[in-house]
């Protein structure tokens, strides 16, 4: 909403100021008040046709179009440095109130037209052949740019586009992890649309353009927290579903410490009292990170708003019925080799990483496979025994006398908060929704007791502000996902995958590329 009041504002000022400027350009300064006659003789006076206001019905697209129309604006009274067309792109009311109410700037020309008029004369001067006016009219052309400025401008444009163009509608991700191996490997490069789930606005303006959150070299945050906008989303193309991946910001990851090679949370920290230590001991600095900032995931989203969800010896259960499992789900195994010679060559072929670990001092292996996978590597001798790895009890979301036995392949049951729906609140399943109320729907929350105040006020019960998901990744014995840190909120969602335009071997071009990879979907299962 405050994001709409931004724009709205903004809209207003701008035909206020068209009603102060038009009179200048001998055009009644009530069109400029009138929703679309003010931008249709906005075009009249730069030399556009009327029929180029159109394009500002065009989301995305509009931007570029207003852009230009205000640099037309300045150009037409007489306004060419860089400093105005900047600020004209910018923001428009500023500079066209500041020409209205300056009594020395006076309309010129139709800026758009005249220029093409111009360009015209050149182009037929050098059909004729007429040297010395072709030399005249370069010579005197107005809208002849200095090459620095050129490229400058040049240079400014591309970037805009491109940090637009990220910002708003696809960006590119490099999978760093295994945590969707069998689906999507380490070293493949994506393209995420951020149109299919709605488009949302930055909350972080203050930053670097092209870069998420860090700059490299001097590994330093690339942003201002401040000043930030509001949350807002533009209407979606298409819904979230069961069982697709989706790309969204680290719900734990708004307050972190940066460890080469990776990031942490401080709740990461704060559960694991040797990662504290670690963090300590080298005097790391906690950064804290808005919404937009946060580290980029991506996963399976396995539950929806409004489900409730169960793990039972790793079989997913979504209200009550099993769940479909994606093809390449994988797990780890200790593999015993009982005296046979493993053949490793064989392994490799199969797809199996090559990076598998193993246990020197008992002899076995640990390998993450498939069950297509498993077959196979049963199938190199009888002798070989298989066995999956069993997870420990303990270190499970909400972190919580509840889930104190639960494990990543026995979780639950837990429900999935969806937008409207309201909850009882009681002692024994705070842990689930206090992070929700707290931090990411915005309300102050304290607890007396038994007894729970949300925003000054005694709560027995809570309404969800909006729509949650559980994500998990196919790699399920090494993935990092809501079954450690819990929901994901529908404001960190940032986009949808859409397919590999690049694959490296492990993620190191010296290991060759993945040639059947490239432009392979990144939804299929």
């Amino acid at each position: 909403m405050g994001v709409l009041i931004f724009f709205f504002i903004s809209y207003i000022l701008l035909s206020v100021s068209l009603y102060f400027l038009f009179p200048k350009a001998g055009v009644s300064g009530v069109k400029g008040l009138i929703p679309g006659v003010n931008f249709v003789e906005w075009c009249k006076i730069i030399g556009r046709k009327p029929a180029h206001a159109l394009w500002l019905l065009f989301p995305i697209v509009n931007i570029f179009v207003l852009a230009g129309m205000s640099v037309d604006m300045m150009y037409s009274f007489g306004k060419t440095k860089f400093i105005d067309s900047a600020l004209a792109v910018i923001y428009p009311p500023i500079a066209f109130f500041r020409l209205a109410f300056d009594d020395k700037e006076k309309y010129k020309v139709a800026a758009y037209q005249d220029e093409q008029d111009y360009k015209h004369k050149i182009l037929e001067a050098e059909k004729s052949g007429d040297a010395y006016a072709l030399k005249k009219l370069v010579k005197n052309n107005p809208y002849q740019k200095a090459p620095g400025r050129e490229w400058g401008e040049a240079i400014i444009f591309a970037v805009f586009a491109a940090a637009f163009i990220r910002m708003f509608l696809i960006e590119a991700y490099k999978i760093p992890t295994g945590s969707m191996e069998g689906s999507l490997l380490i070293g493949d490069f994506l393209f995420v649309s951020k149109a299919h789930y709605g488009i949302r606005t930055p909350k972080t303006i203050a930053m670097i353009p092209l870069l998420h959150n860090r700059i490299p070299i001097i590994d330093k945050e690339s942003y201002l927290e401040k000043p930030n906008l509001p949350d807002f989303r533009l209407p979606a193309l298409e819904n979230i579903d069961h069982n697709k991946p989706i790309v969204f910001n680290y719900p734990e990851g708004d307050s972190v410490y940066v460890i080469p090679g990776r990031t942490y949370s401080i709740y990461d920290a704060r559960r694991r009292p040797n990662l504290a230590d670690q963090i300590k001991a080298n005097r790391i600095k906690l950064d804290t990170r808005p919404v937009d900032k946060r580290d980029h995931y991506i996963k399976r989203c396995i539950g929806m708003p409004g489900d409730s969800l169960q793990i039972i010896d790793t079989q997913v259960y979504i209200n009550g019925k099993a769940a479909e499992n994606p093809t390449n789900l994988q797990y780890k195994y200790l593999m015993y080799p009982n005296g046979v010679n493993i053949n490793k060559e064989k392994l490799v072929e199969w797809g199996i990483s090559p990076n598998y670990d193993i246990d020197e001092q008992r002899g076995v292996f640990i390998l993450t496979l498939s069950n297509a996978e498993l077959d196979k590597v049963q199938s190199l001798d009888p002798k070989i025994k298989l066995e999956r790895v069993q997870n420990q009890a303990g270190g499970a979301f909400p972190h919580s006398n509840i889930s104190k036995n639960w494990t990543v392949d026995d979780f639950g049951p837990i429900y999935i908060p969806q937008k409207g729906a309201t909850t009882k609140l009681t002692p024994e399943n705070i842990a689930f929704y206090q992070r929700i109320i707290e931090v990411y729907e915005g309300n102050t929350f304290q607890r007396k007791g038994n007894t729970f105040f949300i925003n000054g006020k005694q709560s027995d019960s809570y309404t969800f502000q909006q729509d949650y998901y559980w994500g998990m990744g196919d790699n399920r014995h090494s993935s990092e996902d809501s079954r450690y840190w819990g929901y994901v909120p529908h404001d960190h969602i940032v986009g949808k995958p859409l397919f590999i335009w690049f694959s490296t071997t492990d993620g190191d071009f010296r290991n060759g590329i993945n040639w059947s990879r490239i432009f392979s979907g990144a939804t299929k299962m």
